[in-house]
């Protein structure tokens, strides 16, 4: 009998060890992989909320192995910093305009290039193009970010607009003007030529600074206008059209290898679907935004020839060629394009 109740004592103790693996086991291989995503926008906007669909797809598409938290309205810091997060795998996402990846590749200031590209269609065939692509790879292999997916699928904008204190109907009305600019020494030139006063602020700090006189008048994409209020402190809109907008979601390139290929489809179908959501929804609310801006908020939408503009920045781009800030023959290249 004590035999007996020795092995019955030994094969529970056995199946409480094996019951106790297979549990561990189970936590293990349920165990959330969780990524930081920052982002500049508030969560409430057009764009807040694409990127809000963009993690709560990765969460369903990787049936809840994958979690993306998102850190909207600069919380994390500025764009400077948040890049360089980004590059030592601190911050896993960051969607923003590939302009400001002319920090480690000087090409990419052309994706932002103002003035230069005839339509949506004409920037897409230059950010599809081969040069664009081995830029992506330079940057990938020498600064460790990683592209995630198309960069032009996700719809920003769907147009720019400046948007000022004082009404502006031509050249002569910028003259002088304390223009808010992000750190991009291209753009910032760019806005000086054209008789601006640039000033450099980040972006949370606008409609603060506009409010208290330190600036008159920034450039935005106009989905993100009623989003960051600021047409409560500058009631004069003008469309541009300065340069067509997508984003750029920047990943760390090795966390992203060190994903299983199931995660790493998973992040690829949410910023597709993400980027649906964004073209879906950009023109139609931004249409209804202006019109209800228009209606009950005494905006004054405006719309003027943007001609001298891009005529007034012709030599300065003819001049950057040849000086060698821009590769030669990228003009020509650009225009061919159209």
């Amino acid at each position: 009998m004590k035999n007996i109740f020795k092995k019955i004592l030994i094969l529970t103790v056995v199946s409480l060890i094996v019951v106790g693996l297979g549990l561990t086991t189970q936590v293990l291989a349920e165990e959330v992989i969780v990524w930081q995503m920052a982002t500049k926008m508030p969560p409430e906007s057009t764009e807040g909320r694409a990127f809000q669909l963009f993690a709560d797809k990765v969460l369903e598409n990787s049936g809840g192995r994958m979690r993306i938290d998102v850190y909207p309205s600069e919380q994390l810091g500025g764009t400077d910093a948040i890049l360089e997060m980004v590059r030592a795998g601190t911050i896993n996402v960051y969607p923003e305009g590939a302009g400001y990846l002319q920090r480690y590749i000087p090409g990419y200031a052309l994706c932002d290039l103002p003035f230069i590209f005839e339509d949506r269609a004409h920037w897409k065939r230059f950010m599809e193009s081969s040069m664009v692509k081995e830029w992506g790879e330079k940057l990938r292999d020498e600064y460790g970010i990683k592209i995630l997916g198309d960069p032009t699928a996700f719809v920003r904008g769907p147009y720019r607009v400046l948007v000022s204190k004082k009404p502006v109907l031509s050249l002569k009305d910028i003259k002088g003007m304390k223009l808010r600019m992000h750190p991009d020494d291209t753009a910032v030139a760019v806005w000086k030529e054209l008789g601006t006063d640039p000033i450099i602020l980040d972006w949370t700090a606008i409609y603060e600074s506009i409010q208290r006189g330190l600036v008159e008048a920034c450039n935005s994409p106009i989905g993100l206008v009623d989003g960051m209020k600021f047409q409560e402190v500058a009631k004069y809109i003008l469309r541009t059209d300065e340069y067509p907008q997508g984003m750029t979601f920047m990943t760390n390139d090795k966390a992203f290898e060190n994903l299983p290929s199931d995660l790493q489809e998973a992040l690829l179908e949410a910023h597709k679907e993400a980027s649906e959501f964004s073209a879906r929804i950009m023109y139609t609310e931004s249409e209804e935004v202006i019109n209800r801006m228009v209606k009950n908020e005494g905006v004054t939408f405006i719309r003027a020839s943007m001609g001298p503009f891009i005529e007034k920045l012709k030599p300065l781009y003819e001049k950057w060629e040849k000086e060698g800030k821009f590769p030669q023959g990228i003009i020509k290249y650009i225009n061919e394009l159209k």
